[in-house]
C-alpha cells in the first residue's frame, strides 16, 4: 500500500463519532491515539489505532478507529461489530485483502493482518477484554460466531 494512495472519508451514513474521529486523526494523531470509551459503554480513555484497509467489493481504502492492544510486536484488534451475528465489514475487508496501512499516534506504517487461533488468540482475548471488558458481553451476544482476534504484523513504513 502506498503512502500516495489517499482513502475516503467514511460515508455520511457511518457514526458521527467515527466520522469525527477519523478527521482528528488527520489534524491530530497523537491526540486521536486515545478515544473515550465511554460513550460505548468502556472505562474511559483507551487506544486506538487507524486503520486503513481496501473494501473487498469495492477496492477503495476504508479508514476506521479502532481499539488496539500491543503483544508480542504486533498489533490486536477484535472484530466484534458490538456482539452481532456477522463479522463487521473491516474484518471481510481484511480477509479479502490483508495488507493495510494503520496509524498509531503519529507512526505510519504498512502491515498484514491474520486471524489469531490457539494460544495467540486466548492470549490476545484476554488481553483484549481486560482493557475493554464489554467484548465479554459481546461474545455472548454474537451465539455461535466466535468473535475473531486480528493480529497486524507490521511489514514496513507507510
Amino acid at each position: 500500500m502506498s503512502e500516495k494512495q489517499e482513502f475516503e472519508m467514511p460515508a455520511a451514513g457511518m457514526p458521527k463519532w467515527i466520522r469525527d474521529h477519523v478527521e482528528l486523526y488527520l489534524t491530530d494523531p497523537e491526540r486521536a491515539r486515545l478515544w473515550d470509551s465511554t460513550i460505548g459503554g468502556g472505562p474511559g480513555p483507551l487506544p486506538t489505532l487507524l486503520l486503513i484497509a481496501r473494501g473487498a467489493r469495492s477496492g477503495k481504502l476504508r479508514p476506521l478507529p479502532l481499539l488496539y492492544q500491543e503483544m508480542d510486536g504486533k498489533y490486536l484488534l477484535i472484530g466484534s461489530k458490538g456482539g452481532a451475528p456477522n463479522h463487521p465489514g473491516w474484518y471481510v475487508n481484511l480477509k479479502a485483502n490483508p495488507e493495510c496501512e494503520i496509524r498509531v499516534g503519529a507512526k505510519r506504517m504498512r502491515a498484514r493482518a491474520r486471524t489469531a487461533s490457539g494460544d495467540e488468540r486466548t492470549r490476545g482475548w484476554k488481553k483484549m477484554a481486560a482493557m475493554y471488558p464489554p467484548y465479554e458481553s459481546y461474545q455472548k451476544q454474537a451465539g455461535a460466531r466466535q468473535i475473531p482476534v486480528v493480529v497486524l504484523d507490521p511489514i514496513g513504513p507507510a
